[in-house]
């Protein structure tokens, strides 16, 4: 019973990992070579198109999904979700909304390699393994907020290399935070739904287990790819 049990894992396992791998051929925070062109032509305010380009960027952010579904994966009061999210989008926009605004670069293999450990990070913490090898408990409020601001400063450093011009420059990128946080929620209600209808299954905490390992697995994978991008190119 043990090795079917382990078989049917492995098989929902792989699947998920060459998903990743497969997905890991853009960068994590790539811009559509259509939007990129977009954002160089044009000029002055544009409000609803940044709103747009945002919540596309979120929802379809691999990295920032699971991120997300790590820090919510044990969370089961909504206070507590609430809370979580909103360091995270406070760390997120600070460093999107001031990265661009002041010109801060960074390598971008560098930053996206950090936003892989953070989904690596969450996992282990997710699992216990701090406590098992440490035997601390990381602030884990603090730990989100810090990587709220990694994921920020990584999407900062792709804006930035499509020059977008300076008329209109704030209008724009606030609403372009705007549209990230309509996704961020649009993104964090269907994990919400999906954890609620998941949970109440007796196999849940078995399970729990798998999908984390998994996730640090897509996490380590985010990690080789940027490493390996940033020694090749």
């Amino acid at each position: 019973m043990q090795f079917a049990d382990a078989g049917g894992r492995l098989r929902l396992v792989l699947p998920a990992l060459a998903a990743v791998a497969m997905a890991t051929a853009a960068a994590a925070h790539n811009v559509t070579e259509g939007d990129a062109g977009y954002i160089q032509e044009i000029w002055g305010v544009h409000l609803v198109p940044f709103l747009y380009l945002g919540a596309k960027h979120m929802v379809t952010g691999y990295d920032h999904i699971l991120f997300l579904l790590g820090v919510v994966f044990f969370l089961y009061r909504m206070k507590e979700v609430g809370l979580y999210v909103s360091l995270f989008a406070l760390g997120h926009s600070a460093t999107m909304l001031a990265g661009v605004w002041f010109g801060w670069g960074v390598n971008a293999y560098i930053v996206d390699a950090v936003i892989g450990l953070s989904v690596v990070y969450k996992a282990l913490d997710n699992l216990g393994a701090y406590q098992r090898w440490f035997g601390v408990q990381p602030d884990t409020r603090a730990a989100t907020l810090i990587f709220g601001f990694v994921h920020g400063t990584g999407l900062a450093t792709k804006i930035l290399q499509y020059d977008i011009a300076p008329d209109g420059l704030l209008p724009n990128l606030l609403a372009f935070n705007l549209g990230v946080e309509i996704g961020q929620l649009l993104a964090l209600a269907v994990i919400l739904i999906v954890m609620g209808w998941w949970r109440k299954s007796p196999r849940f905490m078995a399970q729990a287990y798998t999908a984390n390992v998994v996730m640090m697995s897509m996490g380590f994978i985010l990690m080789g790819y940027q490493i390996t991008g940033y020694f090749v190119a």
